[in-house]
């Protein structure tokens, strides 16, 4: 079967035939046809209705089809959902497989169309329907094999009710319907998701300002706050960011971001194997991740200045400089500093005399790791040793939860720092 990861879904179709070298062989990519729809590609589109409070218009054979809940094989199909699982962004995932046999497709070229609605139980007038039209390639009639067709959206807690079909340029139809449940387990009940319970929404792209639709009552003493984020990918052989790397850091960033108590945020975003700084914000009350996003796609991975081939240490270096400038006591802090990345293991750790020579710094230094598998590297890594000059906190990432419990105790952490600090300067302060 292939990945689950919300990449390969908004790739729509692989051509699965046998396995190694034969299966490679015969690989086709039959990528979606995205009809009416401006910006970055997605797995479905959201239908829309005119005006708001009105009903979605869709054609009435397909209507008729989705009251019905009949299934229906015309096209030979076979429809699996998928359970919802809980992403690092806080929002649960589900979606659909569909495998059906390549030669149903053969022919000058076909266009599959997707049509699914998909309500709270019970609440079927707060349906929210989604449309994906795929173009499918020329097909030989000889040609082996079935095709998958895979989708997905996001949902909160909830428990939903799922009518989808697929019909040909033939209207040939496959049809079917099912129920599914969105929950937490019981320790993770007390998270707060950045989806509001029985929501419907299209899966979208990491890089994406989307706290509009969510606005965030920040609190009077609200905390600024500097973030130094390592984007790299977690496998240090990999020569580009995977989906589930980009999503993992993004959702770190966005999980700081929306805490009611952070009121600014700086980021500074760079890759050590680089080198360099590929992205920087002065102090905002929000990220501009469309602009993070673009900065991060334009990075090369996998390349090295060949100014920095004559050293020995490089990149041990650039985190000693990046440290220097960003965290040493010439920087201006604010009331935390906030690593985040993958391990990152150095030829060289950045030596401690070194770090003890910028000074003390004046703010809690943190570090949130990510790191899908602890138990493969279990020891610290470059970016853990630098921060315990600082007497830094570690936290490691590896589930959706540990993003949930690390920030909050993290952030709290950080406003108790900030009362000690004033009520210091406040008993200090009438003997001046």
């Amino acid at each position: 079967m292939a990945s689950r990861s919300r990449a390969s879904c908004a790739s729509a179709f692989n051509l699965l035939t046998g396995g190694g070298a034969e299966r490679l062989a015969r690989s086709v990519v039959l990528w979606p046809l995205l009809v009416a729809f401006a910006g970055p590609a997605t797995a479905q589109m959201l239908l829309k209705p005119p005006r708001p409070g009105d009903q979605v218009t869709l054609m009435p054979s397909d209507m008729a089809i989705l009251e019905a809940g009949e299934p229906r094989d015309d096209i030979p199909c076979t429809v699996t959902q998928s359970k919802p699982e809980l992403g690092f962004d806080l929002r649960f995932h589900s979606g659909y497989d569909v495998t059906l046999p390549v030669n149903e497709l053969a022919g000058a070229g076909e266009l599959l169309t997707v049509v699914f609605r998909i309500y709270p139980q019970n609440e079927r007038r707060n349906a929210s329907y989604f449309v994906q039209h795929f173009h499918v390639p020329e097909i030989q009639d000889t040609a082996k094999g079935d095709v998958l067709l895979q989708g997905m959206i996001d949902l909160g807690e909830g428990d939903y009710h799922v009518d989808w079909l697929m019909r040909d340029r033939a209207e040939r139809i496959c049809s079917s319907s099912w129920d599914v449940e969105a929950a937490l387990a019981p320790k993770e009940k007390p998270m707060t998701l950045f989806i509001a319970p029985n929501e419907i929404a299209e899966a979208s792209p990491p890089f994406v300002n989307d706290s509009a639709g969510h606005p965030i009552h920040r609190s009077k003493d609200s905390l600024d706050v500097k973030l130094l984020v390592n984007f790299a990918p977690q496998n240090s052989q990999s020569a580009a960011l995977q989906r589930s790397d980009t999503d993992a850091l993004v959702s770190i960033l966005k999980s700081i971001e929306r805490d009611p108590r952070i009121g600014h945020i700086s980021l500074v975003a760079f890759n050590i194997e680089a080198g360099r700084v590929v992205y920087r914000q002065e102090t905002a009350e929000q990220i501009d991740f469309p602009a993070l996003g673009k900065a991060v796609e334009s990075m090369k991975l996998g390349t090295v200045d060949v100014a920095r081939l004559g050293q020995k240490h490089s990149e041990t270096d650039f985190l000693e400089d990046l440290i220097e400038k960003e965290v040493g006591a010439a920087a201006t802090h604010p009331d935390a500093v906030i690593f985040a990345g993958p391990k990152t293991m150095l030829d060289a750790d950045v030596p401690q005399d070194d770090l003890r020579r910028i000074g003390d710094i004046e703010c809690p230094v943190f570090y949130m790791n990510y790191n899908l598998n602890p138990q493969a590297v279990p020891w610290k890594d470059s970016i853990s040793h630098a921060i315990r000059a600082f007497k830094g906190t570690e936290y490691t990432i590896s589930r959706p939860r540990d993003l949930w419990v690390s920030t909050t105790e993290m952030v709290g952490r950080i406003m108790r720092s900030k009362r000690e600090k004033a009520t210091a300067r406040a008993f200090v302060a009438p003997a001046n």
